[in-house]
C-alpha cells in the first residue's frame, strides 16, 4: 500500500493527463479518500485477513502463549466499537478478531423473529452480516484517518513542522480495524451444493475463515441443547470439499476451515454409511452405533434396519423417528475420529463442542489426536451457556477433595450461592477463571479463543440496568449517571455520536465537492462541541 505522499503523487499525475478540465479536483484529497477506502470488495478483505490468520497459526505453533481471542457479535456497531476500543486499549488489532456467531443470527437477525438455533433463519441473513460488520469496520478505518488528516491541517495552519512530521508518520503507520471474522456456516443449511453457495456469499462478503459443523442440516441444534444428529464422515467432508473449492473459485487459496464436531454430546446419527472394506471410515462409523446380536433365526423375523458389526449381525437401536443411536460412552473416541479425519481431509483447525470448560477433558482428547496429526489446534467456544462461576468452584472443590483438603465448609451443589463469593475456594476458581484461556492454549492445544454470545448478554444486562433506574425513581440521571458520564470519564469516542456515525466524514467530502459553498454539520451551533 502506498504512503501518503506516494498516493498524492499518484494522483496527481492522474489529474495532470487529464488537463485543466480536471483542475478542481485536489490530488491531496483523492488520497485521503483512497486511504480511507483501502478495501474495494469483500475478496479483497478475505485475502488480507486470511494472511494474517495464517500468520498468527505460525506464530503459535512456535510459542502457545500467542493466542487469538475474539468476541461474538450481532451488529456491524457492536463489532466496530470492539476493534475501537482493543485499539483504544492495547494499541494494536493483532491477535484479537470478531466470532459471527449463527446462534445471534438466529435469535436477533432473522426476519421471522426471534428464533433458536436450529439454522431456521435466512441463509443470506448470515452473509449480510459479515457484511455490514466489514462495513462498519471500514467506517472505523475512515473516521480514525480523518482526525489524524485533522491533526496534518491543524500542524500545517500552526506551522509546527515537528507536529507535521508525526502527523505523516501516523497516517502512515495507521493499523485498519478490518480483522478475520471467523463465520459460522451452521451445518451448511443443506447439501454440499448448498454449502457451496452459501460459502461463496460468505467470502465475498469478507470472510476468510468458515466454521462448519457435523451435526444433519436439517435437524441441527444448538451445540448446548439436546437432540444432536451427526453425519457419517464421507457427508461432512463432502462440505469441507465444498468450502475449499469456494475459497479456491474466488482466489482466496489460504482461506480457513475450522471442522467442528459436536459428537461429545449427539447420541444419534441419521444414516449407516455403507463400508466397502474392514476398517474403512464407514466401518468406523458403523461401530459406534448401538444395537442388538441377532440369531439367523432371529434376523430372519427381525422386520427391522440390519447391519454387519466386526463380523456379526446386528439390529440397531432405532427411536420411533427413525434415528439410530450411538453406544454409550464413545463420545470421546468419535470425537478424536471425527478430528483426525477432518484434518486429512482440509480442515486447517478443529472445533470440539464440549458441555463443561475442562482442560483436562479437552486436553485428553486434543492429545490423542496429535498422536496422528501434530500440529492440531483448536477454536474454542468459551460459551456463556456454561455455568462459568459454578464449574470451575466444583473443579477447585473436587481437587482440593482429591488433595486431602478439608472442604467441610462447603456444599458443592450449593458452590452458585452467593454465601460463597468471598471465600478461599471462590478466589481460587476465579483465579483459574482468569487464567483459563493462557492454561488451555498452552495445555490443550487451543489456538483460537472465543465467547460465542457475549453482546447478546450485555445488551440484556446494560439494559436492565438503564431500564431500572430511567423509569423508577432516577429517572434522567439514571441515563446520564449510568451511561453518558461513564461515556465521557472512560474517553469513549461514540459520546460524539455524531462523529461516530460519520457526520464530519460527510463534511468533508461536501468541502471536497464544494468547497467554500459546502453546507456543513460541524459548525458552532452543533452540540457534539460540548463534548469536546
Amino acid at each position: 500500500m502506498a504512503n501518503y505522499h506516494q498516493e498524492i503523487s499518484n494522483a496527481a499525475d492522474v489529474i495532470a493527463s487529464n488537463g485543466s478540465t480536471w483542475e478542481a479536483i485536489s490530488p491531496e484529497n483523492v488520497a485521503r479518500m483512497r486511504l480511507q477506502n483501502r478495501f474495494k470488495t469483500g475478496l479483497d478483505i478475505a485475502r488480507y485477513t486470511a494472511g494474517i490468520m495464517r500468520a498468527d497459526m505460525a506464530e503459535y505453533d512456535k510459542d502457545p502463549s500467542a493466542y487469538t481471542q475474539s468476541l461474538g457479535c450481532w451488529h456491524g456497531f457492536i463489532g466496530q466499537q470492539k476493534m475501537i476500543s482493543v485499539k483504544k486499549h492495547f494499541g494494536t488489532t493483532k491477535g484479537r478478531y470478531l466470532y459471527l456467531s449463527g446462534w445471534m443470527v438466529a435469535a436477533l437477525r432473522s426476519e421471522f423473529g426471534p428464533l433458536p438455533d436450529q439454522s431456521m433463519h435466512e441463509k443470506t441473513s448470515v452473509t449480510d452480516l459479515i457484511a455490514e460488520l466489514y462495513t462498519f469496520l471500514k467506517q472505523a478505518d475512515a473516521r480514525e484517518l480523518r482526525h489524524l488528516f485533522a491533526d496534518l491541517d491543524a500542524a500545517r495552519e500552526g506551522g509546527d513542522e515537528v507536529a507535521i512530521k508525526a502527523a505523516e508518520k501516523s497516517i502512515d503507520g495507521f493499523e485498519t480495524h478490518v480483522v478475520p471474522i471467523v463465520a459460522d456456516i451452521d451445518a451448511g443449511f443443506g447439501n454440499e451444493e448448498a454449502t457451496y453457495l452459501l460459502a461463496k456469499q460468505f467470502i465475498e462478503a469478507g470472510a476468510c475463515c468458515i466454521q462448519i459443523e457435523n451435526q444433519v442440516s436439517d435437524a441441527k441444534q444448538c451445540g448446548h441443547q439436546d437432540g444432536k444428529v451427526t453425519v457419517p464422515h464421507e457427508d461432512f467432508l463432502s462440505k469441507i470439499n465444498a468450502v475449499r473449492y469456494a475459497f479456491m473459485e474466488l482466489g482466496v487459496d489460504d482461506g480457513l476451515i475450522v471442522a467442528r464436531t459436536d459428537s461429545l454430546g449427539a447420541g444419534l446419527t441419521q444414516k449407516i454409511p455403507i463400508s466397502t472394506e474392514p476398517g474403512d471410515l464407514a466401518d468406523q462409523y458403523r461401530n459406534f452405533i448401538d444395537g442388538d446380536e441377532l440369531s439367523a433365526e432371529e434376523a430372519a423375523n427381525a422386520g427391522d434396519i440390519l447391519m454387519s458389526q466386526n463380523g456379526k449381525l446386528i439390529k440397531p437401536h432405532r427411536l420411533p423417528n427413525g434415528l439410530i443411536r450411538f453406544k454409550p460412552d464413545t463420545g470421546v473416541d468419535r470425537v478424536v475420529l471425527d478430528c483426525i479425519t477432518s484434518l486429512q481431509n482440509g480442515a486447517d483447525l478443529l472445533w470440539i463442542e464440549t458441555e463443561k470448560p475442562h482442560i483436562g477433558q479437552i486436553a485428553e482428547m486434543v492429545n490423542r489426536v496429535r498422536e496422528v496429526m501434530p500440529s492440531a489446534k483448536l477454536v474454542y467456544n468459551n460459551s456463556p451457556s456454561f455455568n462459568w462461576t459454578l464449574n470451575f468452584r466444583q473443579q477447585v472443590f473436587d481437587a482440593w477433595t482429591e488433595e486431602g483438603k478439608d472442604v467441610s465448609g462447603y456444599v458443592r451443589d450449593q458452590l452458585m450461592s452467593v454465601e460463597y463469593d468471598d471465600t478461599e475456594l471462590s478466589v481460587e476458581a476465579d483465579e483459574r477463571i482468569k487464567s483459563f484461556q493462557a492454561d488451555a492454549a498452552r495445555e490443550a492445544g487451543i489456538f483460537h479463543h472465543l465467547i460465542t454470545l457475549p453482546t447478546y448478554h450485555t445488551a440484556a444486562l446494560s439494559t436492565d440496568n438503564l431500564a431500572k433506574g430511567y423509569f423508577g425513581d432516577e429517572g434522567m440521571l439514571a441515563y446520564v449517571q449510568g451511561v453518558q458520564r461513564k461515556e465521557i470519564r472512560q474517553s469513549l469516542d461514540c459520546v460524539k455520536h455524531q462523529d461516530m456515525s460519520g457526520s464530519n466524514i460527510g463534511d468533508d467530502h461536501k468541502e471536497y465537492f464544494s468547497g467554500s459553498q459546502a453546507l456543513k454539520a460541524g459548525g458552532a451551533k452543533n452540540t457534539m462541541n460540548q463534548f469536546s
